[in-house]
């Protein structure tokens, strides 16, 4: 498949699944009987709610229209109920359909960490923290984080999130209490990521691995969910401090880059905040008896 058709085939995918969550109640349309064929709305409803022809909604839909307009693409959203991650992700879907997008691709680096971004993460010495790009690589963490994430560092020295959660799922689940609900935003962002990229060769090459070992990849992959990385908070089990839940925030490191930086915000005083600093002793005698000179 080439570039084009890849474009094309995403807005064709995203506002089908989109299509298919509206029922024709929900857009405040008559009943039609009970033998519909279809899953949601029709394509000539959806026309027919925007306001714009059936053929041009259909052009639209397979990523043949061009240059729709903002008004055109505004009243779309508003009929699919498209939310502000999903909407900006159509705009880029849309947008990467041009030609002037096709120019400006670029291959993705290797996301480097500079020396100032490694030494903000070691200066937080209270508080895990790590940087993630796009894809869920781990392309640094402070002493703290790698602590919090001990069970994937065991087993990669530069683990990737996303393959632990779907490659190593018994052990994730360990980890992960919550794991349906991480595992589906973490797919929802790479969709976001390959809106963004679509031409990263090492994003394509991860969605490829993941969709072809793990089931629960390929159903979620298929929903076509999309969602930003926003603060929050995440639940870990972890083998020496038991079950916490920790706030955190995402920071975004620049704004050409997906490159973010997370970092978990127990507030003083609390049970979680005991239990990191628990965390961060027993990582400190651990380090003195792999090396005692320190």
């Amino acid at each position: 498949m080439d570039e084009q058709e890849a474009a094309r085939s995403a807005v064709r995918e995203f506002l089908t699944t989109r299509r298919a969550r509206v029922t024709p109640a929900d857009a405040g349309l008559p009943p039609q009987g009970a033998r519909r064929r279809v899953k949601g709305l029709r394509r000539e409803e959806v026309a027919l709610l925007a306001g714009v022809s059936p053929e041009y909604y259909v052009r639209l839909e397979r990523g043949q229209a061009t240059g729709p307009s903002a008004g055109v693409v505004d009243a779309v959203a508003g009929v699919l109920r498209l939310d502000e991650d999903e909407r900006a992700h159509l705009d880029r879907l849309l947008a990467a359909l041009t030609p002037a997008a096709r120019k400006r691709r670029r291959r993705v680096g290797k996301d480097p960490v500079s020396p100032g971004i490694r030494l903000l993460l070691d200066s937080m010495d209270h508080l895990p923290a790590m940087v993630f790009n796009g894809r869920f690589d781990i392309l640094a963490a402070n002493t703290l984080g790698r602590a919090l994430l001990a069970p994937m560092y065991d087993l990669h020295e530069q683990p990737n999130c996303a393959r632990f959660l779907f490659l190593e799922e018994p052990r994730a689940r360990d980890l992960f209490p919550e794991w349906d609900r991480i595992t589906a935003d973490t797919v929802a962002m790479l969709r976001i990521e390959a809106g963004r990229h679509p031409d990263d060769p090492d994003l394509t090459a991860l969605i490829g691995q993941l969709a072809t070992r793990s089931p629960h990849f390929r159903t979620r992959w298929a929903s076509n969910d999309v969602r930003v990385h926003r603060a929050g908070t995440k639940t870990f089990r972890h083998p020496l401090i038991g079950e916490i839940t920790l706030p955190y925030e995402t920071l975004h490191i620049d704004a050409a880059s997906s490159r973010i930086l997370i970092v978990h915000t127990p507030q003083p005083g609390t049970l979680e905040a005991d239990a990191i600093r628990l965390l961060a002793s027993w990582n400190a005698d651990n380090q003195r008896n792999i090396n005692p000179t320190a």
